[in-house]
């Protein structure tokens, strides 16, 4: 089953602390994280393009006033999630519930960027200079991050949105972002 139908069916059967989480350095991960950073579009053709965009853009414009850094952030979702197969919208919904948008946010854990990936993973992967704030750096770890986390899960979104949030077996977060994809990002 593909991750967005599994999304789907999640999404329909699942209508539940947003808590920093230190996991142990797996080595799956930290190289998936390691060859993400290393690498350098998403869309079938210039029309899906057009659509999607400025669809996204309008829910987002009260969150982000300037419009290129807008389409620049959707530009960037939009291929970080589709190059983990990932649902774009979903990601939307994750950053959302994260930062709300702000890409110098800083949680009190220490949690950085738009996806609030935590320090310590510049330096398991020892790269001091990457900076989190910068949204191509922060969406290439938020996305493999949790694309790994999905597998790891064996396709349970709930599980892997707890576990990227470090609230795995709580409902809080999973559902806050549900509620956000349902309510605001979710294209039928």
């Amino acid at each position: 089953m593909s991750i967005v139908r599994h999304f789907l069916v999640s999404f329909l059967l699942f209508s539940g602390v947003a808590l920093a989480q230190s996991p142990e350095a797996d080595a799956e991960l930290v190289e998936l994280l390691r060859e993400a950073a290393t690498e350098a579009d998403s869309f079938n053709d210039r029309f899906d393009a057009i659509v999607w965009l400025t669809d996204m853009s309008e829910r987002l414009a009260p969150q982000v006033d300037d419009p290129e850094e807008r389409l620049h952030i959707l530009k960037r979702v939009h291929y970080e999630a589709k190059r983990v197969d990932l649902p774009p919208e979903l990601v939307l919904a994750i950053i959302d519930v994260e930062s709300n948008f702000d890409r110098f946010a800083i949680s009190v854990a220490g949690a950085q960027g738009l996806m609030q990936i935590m320090p310590f993973w510049l330096e398991e992967l020892d790269r001091p200079n990457d900076n989190l704030m910068h949204i191509e750096t922060n969406l290439r770890f938020g996305c493999t991050i949790l694309r790994y986390y999905y597998d790891r899960e064996k396709g349970d979104l709930i599980r892997a949105l707890g576990r990227y949030n470090g609230s795995l077996g709580r409902r809080k977060y999973p559902n806050k972002v549900l509620d956000k994809l349902r309510l605001k990002w979710f294209r039928v």
